[in-house]
């Protein structure tokens, strides 16, 4: 886990795929100040993948991949879902768990790391949809909170099932009609921020990712609370325009609705949080 793992040899250069060379000579390694706005001009972490065309949860990770501080010494654990998808695709150390058990594997992984290198900065980020997050693995996610594990856990609430045929979840709306829930939801949507802020997060977050630059910063955040401090949490709605019966390019029309309502952006940081917060912005990190 350093930079050391990115860079060819160069006899090998004219042989391996070119899109490994702009790895190396056009992506944002070793920059902490990285973000939203060099996509359009350096190699991502992820490009192509197989998710539905225009769906939320791709330009979801790109801006998360594009806002990592540290993407060299970052481990993302993901759990089954849509975005197992991606993770092949993704040039960055992840690791896949068992559906729900992702904030079990990331507290093991981030306790080795720092036995393994104590004066080294290593994040360990979870990443998974609502079901392994707020159904199959609340217990796990809400016991890594409780035990102030210092990783960052990542939502992303899409309010279905949707890669299984679009059976409800807890984060599902009450009432909401889906093709294995034909007569709605029969109880409340799950209040997964307020349930992280009462287990003991130091920061939590609310939103949907129709504003890159709002992604970027809340990322940011989180890990560098989750650095110093303890666990993060944040709640990002990515729809599945698919399950909802919307068009490929109506995804971010159908957040920005939601800015508006549900998912209005919220955030919370306890004082620690916000000492934290503060000695990054005068470096010029935030």
């Amino acid at each position: 886990m350093s930079l050391k793992i990115y860079e060819l040899n160069e006899e090998f250069k004219n042989v391996v795929p070119q899109e490994v060379v702009a790895l190396q000579e056009n992506a944002t390694w070793g920059n902490p100040k990285r973000g939203v706005m060099d996509l359009p001009v350096a190699k991502e972490l992820l490009e192509e993948h197989s998710l539905c065309a225009g769906c939320p949860e791709a330009a979801a990770l790109r801006y998360i991949l594009a806002s990592l501080p540290n993407p060299e010494d970052t481990i993302i654990v993901n759990s089954t879902g849509c975005t197992s998808l991606m993770f092949p695709h993704i040039a960055l150390h992840t690791v896949h768990s068992l559906f729900g058990n992702q904030n079990s594997v990331a507290t093991g992984i981030k306790r080795v790391l720092e036995w393994r290198f104590p004066d080294k900065t290593k994040d360990v980020v979870v990443l998974a949809g609502d079901g392994a997050t707020v159904d199959i693995g609340l217990d796990y996610t809400l016991q890594s909170f409780f035990r102030q594990e210092k990783i960052t856990t990542i939502c992303f609430d899409n309010e279905v099932y949707a890669n299984t045929g679009g059976q409800e979840s807890g984060l599902t709306p009450k009432g909401a009609v889906f093709k294995m829930a034909p007569k709605g939801k029969q109880f409340e949507k799950v209040p997964m921020w307020q349930l992280a802020i009462d287990s003991g997060c130091h920061y939590v977050a609310r939103l949907t990712v129709s504003s890159p630059k709002r992604v970027e910063k809340v990322i940011k955040e989180a890990i560098y609370v989750a650095r110093e401090v303890g666990p993060t949490y944040v709640h990002l709605y990515t729809p599945c325009i698919l399950e909802i019966g919307l068009n490929s390019d109506d995804g971010l029309e159908e957040m920005r609705g939601r800015d508006k309502e549900r998912f209005k952006f919220f955030e919370y940081k306890t004082p620690e949080a916000e000492e934290v917060l503060a000695k990054y912005k005068e470096e010029g990190l935030l």
